[in-house]
């Protein structure tokens, strides 16, 4: 299938290596600089590993393939390091603001040599990202102080530039291009293992990359399973199946979520019918509970549809998103996810609203729900693909 993008976004997806604009790119910069001047640090380490901790690619645009740490210092230009040394040309064409150097088999001893050289390994070293026992013991034994940013770090990404909103459109497409296929290419017969091959397939040729494809495959009439599993099981579809889905699909380390619930080849039973229509109710809910000056306890009040119809939830309800699982991360009433967060909702902020409504014995449930972002008059959904809860074959 093709993707259907407005032109800013298709001109984004054909860049040979797409960039934010210099005046984002600033921005960040900036912002992150005052972090660093709030917590007394003249110098910082952005630490990526193997695609996790997003701060390099949020301030190079290098998605960390393996290890990367980035060198910051107000008023200099950034040093990057990355291990491997087949890794370091692609990351030069990519990080064009930064000096990138090979890391070799560790980074870390190339960036305590830069710090060295700015005068900065005796002082105090701000560190974002998933730093390791071996980061901090390098640090402290050359003399070091280390200073934890990732909350802070955490907290500006909460509120997202228009740009990369953008950017999670793009995302958001590819995912619902992977559910446009399974809700066509789905059957009884097919082995668990073929659907996540059918979504993959749909968006693997944009250059995509799949963050999760989390399925839940379970007779309705005699169901075993409430909530997605992370690994396929080698079993095939059967006729009277529910299958339910949690999908994330990503531009450049920007993705989306969406999560749907099929009916296979039968209509659902009653007890499948009640859960989703209350799936349904909680979205609908939350996503109207979503609005500058809400508070992420007005959030979870709103899911207590789940609870009034009989039913809790395994997964979390709500969570935001966008450069990693971001606050607030929340429970369902009869499920808590741990302390409620205090904040004050605002516009930027994306969220993805996904309801996992299963009965109490978790052996029966479904899930909907898809990636929102938080405009000045309420949420938008960034996914096209229909809702309901749909019959196939």
């Amino acid at each position: 299938m093709m993707l259907k993008l407005e032109p800013r976004l298709q001109r984004i997806m054909d860049a040979e290596f797409p960039r934010y604009s210099a005046a984002e790119m600033a921005r960040r910069r900036a912002a992150f600089e005052r972090i660093m001047a709030e917590a007394d640090c003249p110098h910082a380490l952005i630490v990526g590993l193997n695609r996790t901790g997003s701060g390099v690619q949020w301030l190079t645009g290098w998605p960390a393939t393996t290890e990367a740490i980035v060198v910051l210092s107000p008023g200099k230009r950034d040093a990057m390091y990355v291990m491997y040394h087949n890794h370091l040309p692609l990351a030069q064409r990519v990080a064009t603001d930064a000096d990138v150097r090979s890391g070799g088999q560790g980074s870390i001893r190339g960036a305590i040599e830069e710090l060295k050289h700015r005068g900065g390994d005796k002082g105090r070293v701000g560190i974002v990202g998933p730093a390791t026992i071996g980061h901090g013991r390098a640090l402290t034994e050359a003399g070091a102080t280390i200073v934890d940013l990732n909350a802070a770090y955490t907290r500006l990404r909460l509120i997202k530039s228009e740009e990369e909103i953008d950017w999670l459109r793009i995302g958001a497409a590819l995912c619902d291009a992977g559910i446009t296929a399974l809700r066509a290419s789905l059957k009884s017969g097919l082995n668990e293992r073929a659907l996540g091959d059918i979504v993959e397939r749909a968006y693997v040729p944009y250059g995509a990359g799949t963050v999760i494809h989390f399925f839940g495959v379970t007779s309705m009439a005699a169901p075993d399973c409430g909530v997605p599993r992370q690994f396929l099981l080698n079993r095939r579809v059967d006729r009277g199946d529910v299958v339910f889905i949690e999908l994330s699909a990503s531009f450049w380390d920007h993705s989306g979520q969406v999560l749907r619930s099929f009916a296979v080849e039968a209509d659902p039973p009653p007890l499948y019918h009640k859960l989703h229509e209350t799936a349904e109710a909680a979205y609908d809910a939350i996503v109207a509970a979503i609005k500058p000056g809400a508070k992420p306890a007005d959030l979870v009040a709103a899911s207590g549809v789940i609870e009034d119809a009989g039913f809790t939830a395994i997964d979390d309800i709500v969570h935001g998103y966008g450069g990693g699982y971001l606050p607030p991360v929340l429970g369902a009433k009869s499920r808590p996810a741990g302390p409620i967060p205090d904040f004050t909702l605002q516009p930027g902020m994306c969220f993805v609203v996904q309801p996992n409504v299963t009965t109490k014995d978790g052996k029966a449930g479904v899930q909907t729900g898809e990636l929102v972002t938080l405009t000045p008059t309420g949420a938008k959904s960034l996914h096209q693909t229909p809702r309901g809860f749909i019959r196939v074959g």
